[in-house]
């Protein structure tokens, strides 16, 4: 097994009204932070000895408040993603994370962020920049909502894989 892991973690999260498409949400960064106003899912490192997974929920609950109590399926994105950062001026890595919360779910920001938007596909890839969202919207509404195949993704919330 390679010793090879992320800098850190992106959850996409989604919910699936009672009518109409699924709506992806899309939470803005404060002026106190770096790219300041810009759209994204949630996003954060992970913590010396944390599980990946486990990464991507406690950025959840920090970010936006969803817990158990919200969620309703958590999904290993089978997908990472790779850019350049000049802080270290390095290449990262991220391990790309979805969940699926309640149709009623409403956020509770964190002091990192001072917006939030529920949008469907189309809004979404208007407001954000980075490239590799689009492959992730694509994969989250092409695979997750079709329950034959979300469950080969599905995880517990221990992080671990439902489907063996």
């Amino acid at each position: 097994m390679s010793p090879y892991r992320p800098d850190l973690v992106e959850c996409w999260i989604f919910r699936v009204p009672l009518v109409g498409e699924p709506e992806f949400l899309l939470i803005r960064r404060a002026p106190s932070r770096i790219f300041p106003g810009l759209w994204q899912c949630v996003t954060g490192g992970l913590e010396p000895g944390e599980r990946i997974p486990m990464a991507a929920l406690r950025e959840v609950s920090e970010e936006v408040g969803f817990g158990p109590a919200e969620i309703e399926a958590f999904y290993d994105l089978d997908q990472v993603t790779h850019f350049y950062d000049e802080g270290p001026d390095a290449i990262v890595a991220g391990a790309i994370f979805a969940i699926r919360v309640r149709h009623d779910a409403e956020p509770r920001l964190s002091q990192e962020h001072d917006g939030a938007r529920w949008t469907g596909r189309e809004e979404a890839l208007r407001l954000v920049i980075w490239p590799s969202y689009r492959d992730t919207t694509d994969r989250v509404l092409g695979r997750l909502l079709d329950p034959e195949v979300e469950r080969w993704f599905r995880l517990d919330l221990e992080g671990r894989r439902q489907a063996r």
